[in-house]
């Protein structure tokens, strides 16, 4: 990844600089040296952008067309993806810090939601209803119009696109604002777009700061809709913002999930999975298992072996095969997580594992934090509490089932839940019980294309995924006519 590259606006299919003409740069996480140059998007662009996106949607036959050829545009695009699988993989390392591996999986994820929904996109059907008299009464799916999606930084493509995606299969015109931290990949595909048959100006990026951009996005009068996945804080924002002008807006913010270990679990495969959980993208995922509730007689064989596991993670730049835990995002973020961890010493905690930066110096210049666990935590403190976004596993343990569920639900988020067990009937009981939009048994944390991903409470609004994805970015009219034959005169 060579420091001169350049990634810039790109609006109705012409990459080049912002309004402004400023740039910033993209540093590698790992080493904290620049690896490329991206525009910073101004207000004036987010204008344009919305401009262009409304002249595409009016003037192409892309909303209006044939939902087949939309298909087939997704699907070029989704194999022209999955040819330069590696190249993507290694841009997301590169820009986030994730393995390899994690990134790999990453864009697989993103071939396989272009063909999920481009399965969907010539079935938008209506219906027909019985009404009195000579009359029909039918209902068509409309596409919006121009769709806003303003995209996080921890899974920059798949979260992306998860709502991108749909939104283009259902015919509308999209604009797209990545995480200032993590552009390229939004870029790079939708350069791709272009290739694939995607009409110019139906799928635009503006790169740039979250607030200013965002709300010049939302305060277009020709914005019909938003789809944010980011912190709490700022999707009350965008739900205000969305709110006074009644469109409607798909909100899936944070988390601070719950993971269930009943005394009958296998232990290990347990701890595999909670691992997976917590130390996976470094942590820095909202439905990470970051709140361990553990039965009491299985506590201490399941923190050994958490111990064990973290000790033994793998920790280097995401680009070298075989590493297993990249770094922390930025700086900033690193030193947010490393403020968590000293909190948790303060208020008396035991630090099972990690709890610092790693001692390799060839990682003294990354944002690297190891894999942490910590014990003894009041319920009610901070660290126990509120989402850390890295790689801190907070536990406590249970004596009841009933004890477990309060613990559980003892937070304003409701994201996703996990669950350990032999026991198919407890397994259910819990997933009943338990305040969360997804749960998930005896598995890590896990989602598919075809599955439905939205949370509960201060997580969020809506869902993204599942069969109704496209269908959501669309508005349903009903047609009623009177189809009575003329009465005959005389």
């Amino acid at each position: 990844m060579a420091a001169e590259a350049t990634y810039g606006v790109l609006i109705g299919g012409v990459e080049g600089a912002s309004a402004a003409g400023e740039t910033g740069e993209l540093l590698d996480p790992a080493t904290n040296r620049p690896f490329a140059r991206v525009a910073v998007g101004a207000e004036e662009d987010a204008r344009r952008a919305m401009e262009t996106a409304q002249r595409a949607f009016e003037s192409t036959d892309w909303a209006g067309g044939d939902g087949a050829k939309r298909a087939k545009a997704l699907l070029r695009l989704a194999q022209r993806l999955e040819e330069q699988q590696e190249e993507f993989a290694a841009l997301e390392s590169h820009n986030m810090g994730k393995t390899l591996r994690e990134a790999r999986g990453d864009v697989g994820f993103v071939v396989r939601t272009l063909e999920y929904v481009a399965g969907l996109a010539d079935k938008l059907e209506g219906t027909t209803i019985p009404v009195p008299g000579s009359r029909f009464n039918y209902t068509v799916r409309e596409p919006l119009g121009v769709t806003v999606h303003i995209a996080p930084w921890n899974f920059p493509l798949v979260l992306a696109m998860r709502s991108v995606a749909p939104a283009l299969a259902a015919g509308n015109a999209v604009v797209l604002k990545p995480a200032s931290l993590t552009p390229v990949t939004a870029i790079r595909l939708a350069r791709l777009a272009r290739e694939a048959g995607v009409p110019d100006g139906i799928l635009n990026v503006v790169p740039g700061p979250g607030g200013r951009l965002g709300e010049a996005l939302l305060r277009d009068p020709r914005c019909r809709s938003v789809s944010f996945t980011g912190s709490s804080e700022v999707g009350r924002r965008i739900a205000a913002l969305a709110a006074e002008r009644l469109i409607p807006a798909t909100l899936e913010l944070g988390g601070k999930s719950p993971v269930v270990v009943l005394a009958d679990a296998d232990l290990d495969r347990a701890a595999r999975g909670i691992a997976n959980g917590i130390f996976g993208n470094a942590g820095q995922m909202c439905w990470a298992g970051s709140r361990l509730i553990v039965h009491d007689s299985v506590r201490a064989a399941l923190l050994e072996r958490l111990k064990a596991i973290a000790e033994a993670t793998r920790l280097g730049p995401g680009t070298e095969e075989g590493v297993e835990m990249g770094p922390i995002v930025s700086r900033e973020q690193e030193s947010r997580v490393l403020d968590y961890v000293r909190l948790a010493r303060d208020d008396g905690a035991t630090i099972v594992a990690g709890g610092a930066k790693p001692d390799d110096p060839r990682l003294r210049d990354g944002n690297f934090v190891r894999p942490t666990v910590v014990a003894d935590l009041a319920p009610s403190s901070r660290v126990a509490r509120e989402e850390i976004f890295g790689p801190v596993l907070a536990t406590f343990g249970f004596r009841e089932l009933e004890e477990a569920v309060a613990l559980a639900n003892d937070t304003p988020y409701g994201l996703f839940a996990s669950v350990w067990t032999r026991d198919l009937a407890s397994a259910h009981h819990l997933a009943r019980r338990l305040d969360a939009g997804m749960v998930v048994l005896n598995d890590p944390p896990l989602t598919f294309p075809q599955s439905p991903f939205g949370g509960f409470k201060e997580s969020g609004v809506g869902a993204e995924q599942g069969i109704g994805t496209v269908a959501a970015y669309t508005r349903q009219k009903s047609v009623l006519a009177n189809v009575a034959l003329p009465k005959k005169k005389g």
